[in-house]
């Protein structure tokens, strides 16, 4: 057999395998409330790009979270939107059982469900109060205690608590809402310190003024108020924040525990 035909027989048999870059999560699974729109929508689509599988919540739209979840599925990934109301313990508790039969296992979680009930404290009424603090607060202890039992047992995990620079810095006609953005960067830092020995992450991100559907309802001169202020003089994206959420999920910010992300083009200077 001429020598130059069977080396290119050979060849041919034992082309080298190409293999696909490994994603930055890929094989993880990542539980993230409030989905169906803004940040948490956003953090979904950027987290499933980098191989993730997604368990996400929403409350009232089915339609929005049924189209999630089918363009989550299309990047090659498993997906499932849960109707649940981060608010009620219970269904916290029903949630988090039922993601880790899903999926096997939860190995991100991100907490970024919230609302805003915004005046200023003279009329702000009780109930208003009550329902942010119970949203935006309450939720991040209802799931956060059930999935670290799980995370406990895997001994890992990423915790990511979306706060808020208002939690920062305060202001004016959102008492509730700084309230409990304030009580997630305490919580964050006492999970982180509890939890860290065994490999389990907390770290929380404070958006500023960033483009979603709660902002467009802002007026005008409310806007360019906040811009003024703002030393990139432009509104933040909700991708930046995914971003972010993707590197604190990731293995790259392994030794990063405890943090408060600020993302907001410099206001929080």
């Amino acid at each position: 057999m001429n020598h130059k035909l069977s080396l290119s027989i050979f060849s041919s048999y034992f082309r080298p395998i190409k293999k696909k870059p490994m994603k930055l999560l890929d094989q993880k699974t990542a539980l993230i409330t409030g989905a169906s729109r803004g940040i948490g929508n956003a953090i979904a689509k950027v987290f499933a790009a980098q191989g993730a599988n997604i368990a996400f919540t929403y409350l009232s739209s089915d339609e929005k979270a049924k189209a999630l979840e089918t363009e989550l599925k299309a990047m090659g990934v498993e997906a499932k939107g849960y109707k649940s109301n981060a608010a009620s313990y219970d269904q916290a508790q029903d949630l988090s059982k039922q993601v880790h039969e899903d999926f096997g296992s939860i190995d991100i979680l991100v907490n970024n469900a919230g609302i805003t009930r915004d005046n200023l404290l003279l009329r702000l009424s009780e109930q208003d109060w009550d329902d942010v603090i119970e949203t935006n607060l309450k939720s991040i202890y209802n799931l956060t205690k059930p999935v670290s039992y799980i995370m406990l047992k895997q001994r890992k995990g990423s915790i990511i608590n979306l706060t808020s620079i208002v939690g920062m810095k305060g202001q004016a006609g959102q008492g509730n809402y700084a309230a409990s953005k304030a009580g997630i960067i305490g919580f964050t830092k006492s999970i982180a310190d509890e939890l860290g020995s065994r490999n389990i992450r907390s770290n929380a991100i404070a958006p500023g003024f960033i483009e979603t559907e709660m902002t467009e309802e802002l007026p005008e001169d409310v806007k360019k108020t906040y811009l003024a202020s703002i030393p990139q003089k432009r509104m933040g994206a909700a991708d930046e924040v995914a971003n972010t959420a993707l590197f604190l999920a990731s293995d790259l910010s392994s030794y990063v525990n405890g943090q408060v992300i600020s993302v907001c083009g410099g206001l929080n200077r």
